[in-house]
């Protein structure tokens, strides 16, 4: 089964990002290099957070904001559990969430999950190109949601309709340009037909 290793952002300044993201807590899965392309609005992808109770929801979104994020959507319960949005200084949209609403510990800086969310214009079709290179598929559901498994350190890929994904984040859903993100993946190296690269390049011994 193929796996996500690690994605790199292009970002404006690459050592205020490192920074960012290792008070954050990802620098693990999260690399960044300087900035190619111009790129405007919605960039079509999120990062998100998983973690298992509110009180670690609210430290995440605590640091960020405190690292220099700008907040999108406040922290606030919900039907499927518990959340916020922020941007990054760099401009990529995080989530951060639980689907717990109690706490049951103390809040510590430890996650569960990074996923990232490819708003694509054919749920369908990315499903089985991904499929096709060696993503095994966990969760699907028809043309609006899809997610594919995960191994222990690695990144989670899941699927949604751009416009879908924008709402999701609180933000515009018309962007154009550089995506700003490569996913370093043992799937190969290519681009999806929604202009997402991927690089399997440099990941021996990783």
């Amino acid at each position: 089964m193929a796996a996500i290793k690690a994605v790199t952002l292009e970002v404006p300044d690459t050592a205020a990002a490192a920074a960012f993201y290792e008070a954050l807590g990802v620098s693990s899965l999260v690399k960044v290099r300087s900035a190619e392309g111009p790129s405007t609005g919605f960039r079509g992808y999120t990062l998100s957070v998983v973690v298992a109770q509110p009180n670690i929801v609210d430290a995440f979104v605590a640091a960020a904001v405190a690292a220099g994020a700008t907040t999108i959507k406040p922290v606030t319960k919900s039907f499927w559990g518990y959340g916020g949005v922020v941007q990054a200084p760099d401009g990529a949209i995080w989530k951060v969430a639980s689907s717990s609403k109690k706490d049951t510990a103390r809040a510590s800086m430890e996650f569960e999950d990074l996923v990232l969310l490819l708003g694509v214009a054919d749920v369908k079709a990315s499903k089985q190109f991904y499929a096709d290179h060696g993503l095994a598929v966990e969760k699907s559901y028809g043309s609006k949601y899809v997610q594919f498994a995960s191994s222990p350190g690695a990144v989670t890929l899941g699927l949604y309709k751009r416009a879908a994904l924008a709402k999701d984040a609180g933000v515009p859903a018309e962007g154009s340009g550089s995506h700003r993100i490569t996913v370093s993946s043992d799937a190969g190296s290519f681009t999806d037909a929604d202009g997402f690269v991927w690089d399997s390049s440099g990941l021996n011994g990783a």
